[in-house]
């Protein structure tokens, strides 16, 4: 049987989602809580590898047991060996063509920035921050050239394993939510580090650093080394990952993490 889970965590402190030779990754923790619970080594599929320090309203996995247990188990049982940061919200058996990944048809995060002379600390760790007011036309006015299919070259970590720069975004809104600038971005796929690395190219034309046309011809070069440095993990989030109605899971987002709302 295979079933899909739901997940939400606080990715503060953590080491990000993939596997780890010390077992400390949020994959690790639930891979052994689900070990426990099925009785039989249990390895499992995401739709997203979350960084170190970056969050998840409504990460997507799917693994496949022998074990025959109530969807209830899944839940409860998974979660009463997990930490406090990390929670299956929900489990749905799905036939066996469904594949957190591939099956994906795209992804959406949330970056969270906080614009305040000082951080808020409630906030540490689960938003970026800055001290300077930004201009908010300004990087609207900047998004609009990176929207459709691009060669993402110059916004992949140097890390990255995909082996195409390809990708195609759908959706990338700029607006401010009170002492917020909430970056919304949705895409068939993300490279590695590409969200912080947008935001951070962004957030320097909001400075006025550069002109919003910058970003424009920064895609176009390719070169990672034009870009701005990867900005700070502490506001990212994702929030949603679309299936389609045929796949028949509960909600998969796109979430707000100032509400926690669809």
């Amino acid at each position: 049987m295979r079933i899909a889970l739901g997940l939400a965590y606080d990715g503060t402190g953590s080491a990000g989602w993939q596997t780890q030779s010390g077992g400390h990754a949020l994959q690790d923790q639930l891979e052994a809580s689900l070990t426990q619970l099925a009785g039989h080594a249990v390895a499992t599929v995401c739709a997203g590898r979350t960084d170190a320090g970056v969050h998840a309203l409504a990460q997507v996995v799917h693994f496949d047991t022998s074990a025959q247990r109530p969807l209830t188990a899944w839940v409860r049982g998974a979660n009463a060996r997990l930490s406090d940061r990390l929670r299956v919200q929900w489990a749905q058996p799905v036939n066996d063509q469904f594949h957190a990944r591939f099956s994906a048809r795209s992804r959406s995060y949330r970056y969270l920035l906080h614009v305040a002379p000082v951080m808020n600390p409630m906030w540490a760790g689960r938003a970026g921050w800055v001290f300077r007011p930004l201009d908010l036309a300004a990087m609207q006015s900047a998004s609009l050239s990176l929207l459709g299919e691009h060669d993402f070259s110059a916004f992949r970590s140097s890390q990255c394993q995909a082996r195409s720069p390809v990708r195609n975004i759908s959706r990338l809104e700029v607006r401010a939510r009170g002492e917020f600038v909430e970056f919304m971005v949705t895409a068939n796929a993300f490279l590695h580090h590409m969200v912080r690395n947008l935001v951070g190219t962004l957030v320097q034309v909001g400075l006025g650093r550069k002109p919003p046309e910058w970003v424009g011809q920064v895609l176009a070069a390719r070169d990672r080394s034009l870009a701005a440095a990867t900005f700070s993990p502490a506001g990212l989030y994702l929030v949603g990952v679309d299936y389609g109605p045929q796949a028949g899971l509960p909600s998969t987002g796109p979430f707000d993490p100032l509400t926690l709302d669809n």
